[in-house]
C-alpha cells in the first residue's frame, strides 16, 4: 500500500481526533436530520407551508453531514482519496448545503415573526417560491469558484482530508467573493433573525408566555460560523497562514457540527414538530392543533 505523508502541523492522533470528531457530529447530524425528514413525509398533520422550511433546513444540513463524513473517511486513510474532481464536487456541495441551510434559518425566523406577530399565515405557494429561489441562489453561488467560472477558487483544508473556498490566496477575486458571500449570507441572514426574534420576545414578553428561547437561535448561528467567517474575512487582509493549521481546521470542524444543533433546536425543539417525530417512530399521535 503506498505511504502518505500527513499534512503539516498534524500528527496521526490529531488526524484521528478530528476523524472522530467529524465521524460522530456527522452521523449525529445525520441521523437527526433524516428522521426528521422522514416524519415530515410521513405524518401528514406535519406537511405544513411552515414546516416546510424546517424540513428544508434538515434537507440542507443533512447535505453538509454527508459532507463532514466524507472527510472523516478520509481522516481516517490519512489522505483524500477522491483525486482533483473529487475535491471540487466535494466543496461545491458542501458549500451549496452551508449557503442554503442559513437561508432557511432566516426564512424560519421570518415565518414565526408573521406567524406570532402579524398572525399571517403562510401559504404552499409563498414557501415552495421562496425554497426554489434559495436553493437555485445557493447552487449559482457555491458554482462560481468552480474552475469554468472561477470566481473565487476550491481547494483543500489544512488537513487535506476536505475541500473549500481556498483562503489562502487573499487575491481580489477570494476578497470579492468573500465579502460577498458574508454579506448576503450572513450579515442578511443575522439582521433577519435577530428583528424577527426580537420582535418575536416583545410579544411573549406581552402576553407573558413565551413559547421558546428566542435569542438562541440567532446565539447558535454565531457560535457554529461567526469564528470561521471571521477567519476567512481576516485572509482578506492579512495571511491566515501566520495561524496554526490546527486551528484553521478547528474552525471548519466547528462548522460542520451546525446541522446536529439545527435538527435539536428547529425540529426536537419545537414542540409540534416534536409530536410529529414521536408519531412517525412510535404511531402514537401526540400532534398539538396548534404549533
Amino acid at each position: 500500500m503506498a505511504s502518505h505523508a500527513l499534512p503539516e502541523g498534524f500528527s496521526d492522533f490529531d488526524m484521528f481526533v478530528f476523524g472522530s470528531v467529524l465521524l460522530v457530529g456527522g452521523l449525529l447530524g445525520f441521523f437527526l436530520n433524516f428522521i426528521s425528514m422522514l416524519a415530515f413525509l410521513n405524518v401528514k398533520q406535519l406537511r405544513t407551508p411552515s414546516n416546510f422550511f424546517v424540513f428544508s433546513l434538515a434537507l440542507a444540513d443533512l447535505g453538509l453531514s454527508c459532507n463532514g463524513l466524507t472527510s472523516a473517511y478520509a481522516s481516517y486513510l490519512r489522505y483524500w482519496p477522491f483525486g482533483s474532481e473529487g475535491c471540487q464536487i466535494h466543496a461545491f456541495q458542501g458549500l451549496v448545503s452551508i449557503l442554503a441551510g442559513i437561508s432557511f434559518l432566516g426564512a424560519v425566523a421570518w415565518d414565526r415573526y408573521h406567524m406570532y406577530c402579524t398572525k399571517q399565515k403562510m401559504f404552499w405557494s409563498t414557501s415552495l417560491t421562496m425554497s426554489s429561489i434559495m436553493w437555485g441562489s445557493a447552487m449559482l453561488w457555491a458554482a462560481l469558484p468552480l474552475p469554468f467560472i472561477g470566481w473565487g477558487v476550491f481547494d483543500f483544508e489544512p488537513m487535506r482530508v476536505g475541500c473549500t473556498l481556498d483562503y489562502s490566496r487573499g487575491d481580489r477575486d477570494y476578497v470579492t467573493y468573500t465579502l460577498a458571500l458574508t454579506v448576503l449570507y450572513l450579515a442578511f441572514p443575522l439582521l433577519i433573525m435577530y428583528s424577527s426574534y426580537s420582535s418575536i420576545y416583545t410579544y411573549f414578553r406581552k402576553v407573558h408566555n413565551f413559547k421558546f428561547n428566542t435569542g438562541l437561535p440567532v446565539k447558535m448561528l454565531l457560535l457554529c460560523w461567526g469564528p470561521y467567517v471571521i477567519m476567512c474575512v481576516y485572509a482578506c487582509f492579512e495571511n491566515t497562514k501566520v495561524l496554526s493549521p490546527k486551528l484553521r481546521m478547528v474552525l471548519p470542524v466547528l462548522a460542520k457540527l451546525s446541522p446536529m444543533f439545527n435538527a435539536s433546536l428547529y425540529a426536537y425543539g419545537n414542540e409540534f414538530y416534536r409530536g410529529g417525530i414521536w408519531q412517525f417512530l412510535t404511531g402514537q399521535r401526540q400532534l398539538e392543533k396548534k404549533k
